[in-house]
């Protein structure tokens, strides 16, 4: 009962965008820029 909703959550494009970006030009990792902007490492992964 305590597990993360079976729905996907939908993001608009221009953010996919903006996060595939940050990842890109910061130099950070996939999994910090996740962090910073509170969405799963996997779905940030697939984006990039």
């Amino acid at each position: 009962m305590g597990s993360k909703s079976s729905r996907s959550r939908r993001y608009a494009e221009e953010f996919k965008r903006d996060a595939v970006a940050l990842v890109c030009s910061s130099g950070r990792t996939v999994t910090e820029v996740a962090r910073e902007l509170g969405i799963s490492v996997e779905g940030l992964r697939n984006w990039v």
